[in-house]
């Protein structure tokens, strides 16, 4: 997993476009982020899944819910 921190504050237009910027690389990671866990939980066995208290069914949710 992936974490970004953006202390530096500025004004003006470069501000905004490196906000912006800040914000897609953050969805882009989050996204990315998701899909390693829904693929990695989906090569588990169903045995593999229930000893980690989870169905076939959870994996969406759990991948879904996974924002920082």
């Amino acid at each position: 997993m992936a974490a970004i921190d953006y202390t530096r504050v500025s004004n003006g237009r470069t501000g905004r476009i490196g906000s912006t910027l800040a914000n897609a690389f953050g969805a882009l990671t989050a996204w990315n982020d998701a899909r390693v866990t829904r693929n990695a939980l989906s090569k588990l066995s169903d045995r593999e899944l229930e000893d980690i208290g989870l169905i076939r069914g959870d994996i969406d949710d759990v991948a879904s819910s996974m924002h920082y």
